[in-house]
């Protein structure tokens, strides 16, 4: 039984693995490119430069690669790269990238996308990531792995979002959101380290009090952003299975761009 629907229309230029399968009323266009054992539902566009990898599930009413929203696109030849194992929930609008950035808008593997979700151009979406549903990412947005943004949120252009953080129900994320943290509210506000996210992921609780001692030095200790970074840059060493941790907020903090969350 052949896996792709009749009513589907594909460019004779894709690229398809044998494997994939195409519902009912699905267009792809000529420069596209499909990894094995990638459904893709009914409804659906995928155009443009974009390439996906294995075993993604696109659900129905998805528009994949689309041109992006931005008015100085001049229809350079951008992409739209997207990695193995996400599933995309329905109605969601992902688009290439753009010539003013790396001309690449990127999603890894292993994420789960729900619903209405908007991926703009040049955003950098990490692995294992949770987006619920009407999470907006502007341009030029990077989330970390792990990251879960909470549904209803907004993203502004060019923030930065860390690894393992978390960004509570209807956030207005406008700030770069370091590391591990929860963070909620408008304006945005940091409560928490994200404890219940890390314990799933198997940190070891001595892990996890260097990442409280992190926060506390961040947001509990009134000390000035240079400041806590030194205390920070200090906690290498005393325990070495979290300097790991420590790095990856030190690095963070260090592209920051737009100021943190404080």
């Amino acid at each position: 039984m052949s896996l792709i629907h009749p009513t589907a229309i594909i460019d004779p230029a894709a690229e398809l693995d044998s494997s994939v399968a195409v519902g009912a009323y699905t267009l792809i266009g000529p420069h596209v490119r499909i990894g094995a054992g990638t459904v893709i539902g009914p409804h659906c566009v995928v155009e443009g430069r974009t390439t996906l990898g294995v075993d993604n599930k696109i659900f129905q009413f998805n528009s994949i690669g689309a041109t992006p929203q931005d008015m100085k696109y001049a229809g350079e030849p951008t992409e739209l790269v997207i990695g193995d194992r996400n599933a995309i929930r329905e109605f969601c609008t992902l688009n290439l990238g753009t010539a003013q950035d790396e001309g690449v808008t990127r999603v890894g593997s292993d994420n789960w996308i729900m619903a209405y979700v908007h991926i703009a151009h040049d955003v950098r979406l990490g692995n294992h990531t949770v987006l619920a549903n009407n999470a907006t990412l502007a341009g030029h947005v990077h989330v970390g792995d792990w990251a879960t943004i909470g549904g209803l949120s907004g993203v502004h252009q060019f923030v930065k979002i860390g690894a393992h953080a978390m960004i509570g129900f209807q956030g207005h994320v406008a700030q770069d959101v370091p590391p591990f943290m929860t963070v909620d509210g408008n304006p945005l506000a940091a409560r928490a380290v994200n404890v219940v996210g890390l314990k799933r992921r198997g940190y070891t609780a001595e892990r996890i009090s260097v990442i409280r001692q992190i926060h506390k030095l961040l947001y509990r200790s009134s000390l000035t952003l240079g400041q806590a970074v030194e205390a920070i840059a200090a906690l290498q060493g005393q325990v070495p299975e979290a300097d790991a941790d420590v790095t990856l907020m030190l690095d963070f903090l260090a592209a920051a761009t737009r100021g943190i969350v404080r």
